[in-house]
């Protein structure tokens, strides 16, 4: 995996009046998210714009109010990469996290806000991985249409198991077959979209069609 160096700044004031200043100076409010659960009570020290928030069973999260600026974040997220984000916290320190969501204007699709999920070295996270196809599958060469049906497949892996991207060999892709998620194994990865779920697919067109009529009689 890629990985991408971000700096940010803690961030004390929150609220929507302050989020819309925040905008205004081209500045992107986000909240990286601690994956190791605290007992409740805490009793540790909280630093800039760390909060706790409950998530129930006298456990809690750390979570971390904070900016990026739109122009550091550009590449990072109009990419077809996925990366490992190097984020550099001012006053804080220095994480590794990955992004865990980002949320858009519905009308003019300027980005408003990013989740970040810390990682860790030994617990495994979920990502979505770009699919990339190999291969002339024999379906293509009998006249069919090869169509990726999904463009990433959710895994779960430790971070510094999980690649750019992920090869399907489709040479033995036939005439109205499907590879689904079930017929795949990546080592070290596990796949959590449903077994079902189709890949990638040869369709048949309508030159094909007419290519098996004319075979049959």
């Amino acid at each position: 995996m890629k990985t991408f160096q971000l700096e940010g700044s803690p961030r004390e004031i929150v609220g929507k009046k302050a989020t819309k200043a925040l905008r205004k100076q081209g500045l992107i409010p986000a909240i990286l998210y601690g994956q190791a659960p605290v007992e409740l009570p805490f009793e540790g020290v909280l630093k800039k714009g760390e909060k706790i928030v409950d998530i129930g069973g006298s456990k809690g999260v750390v979570i971390t109010d904070l900016v990026v600026t739109s122009e550091n974040v550009r590449n990072l997220i109009y990419s077809p990469h996925i990366y490992l984000v190097n984020l550099a916290l001012e006053g804080i320190g220095a994480t590794k996290a990955i992004i865990k969501d980002l949320q858009f204007h519905p009308v003019t699709d300027t980005l408003l806000h990013i989740d970040f999920l810390e990682v860790f070295d030994k617990k495994p996270i979920v990502m979505e991985v770009p699919v990339v196809l190999e291969g002339h599958a024999e379906g293509v060469k009998a006249g069919g249409k090869l169509n990726l049906e999904m463009r990433r497949i959710r895994v779960k892996a430790l971070y510094d198991k999980i690649p750019e991207t992920l090869t399907v060999n489709v040479e033995k892709l036939g005439l109205g077959k499907a590879i689904q998620i079930g017929d795949l194994h990546f080592e070290g990865l596990e796949l959590t979209n449903a077994k079902n779920a189709v890949v990638c697919s040869v369709k048949l067109t309508r030159a094909a069609r007419g290519l098996e009529a004319s075979k049959e009689k």
